[in-house]
């Protein structure tokens, strides 16, 4: 007799639950954007230049040292610091210096920032500089874009070829 009400009672109970469950995965509604607005990521894996250069080492100096710390060059293994600036129609919409990480300060950026931006015609100017010894930008892309809305558009230096590729 117990089995007899068990399992009805048991179908329901799972029936409720697995109602309750579909009623909150579709309501209320999420949209990450809103109705004119697109998305724009940002993403680069950069090392900047070092921040001083290779210096010789004369023969004088390289025997007042041990012999297993004789090198010719002396080279710094300290890196820049790699500055972005990312402007739409003349307003900047991301700006930041990122400074290497490491114990030396050796390594390279990781940037990954996603921007949400209004639909429609704009002019995009980007541009990086990952030199210290240099003023202003070093790498520089203008690009006349449209966006739609709830579009996902990607920017992307690529530092083996020193570009930047808008998909």
């Amino acid at each position: 007799m117990k089995k007899i009400i068990q399992y009805p009672l048991q179908i329901l109970n799972y029936s409720v639950f697995m109602g309750i469950v579909w009623f909150f995965s579709i309501h209320p509604s999420y949209h990450q954007l809103d109705k004119n607005q697109a998305m724009i990521t940002f993403t680069m894996s950069h090392i900047g230049k070092h921040v001083t250069k290779c210096k010789k080492i004369s023969y004088k100096e390289l025997m007042k040292l041990p012999p297993n710390m004789r090198k010719p060059m002396d080279c710094p293994r300290e890196r820049s610091p790699v500055e972005i600036e990312l402007m739409l129609d003349s307003k900047v919409v991301y700006s930041r210096v990122v400074q290497p990480v490491g114990l030396f300060k050796d390594q390279g950026v990781d940037i990954y920032e996603n921007i949400r931006v209004s639909a429609g015609k704009h002019r995009f100017k980007v541009w990086i500089n990952d030199d210290v010894n240099v003023k202003g930008p070093i790498y520089r892309h203008e690009q006349d874009l449209t966006i739609r809305p709830e579009q996902h558009l990607v920017i992307q230096f690529k530092s083996k070829e020193n570009i930047f590729s808008v998909r």
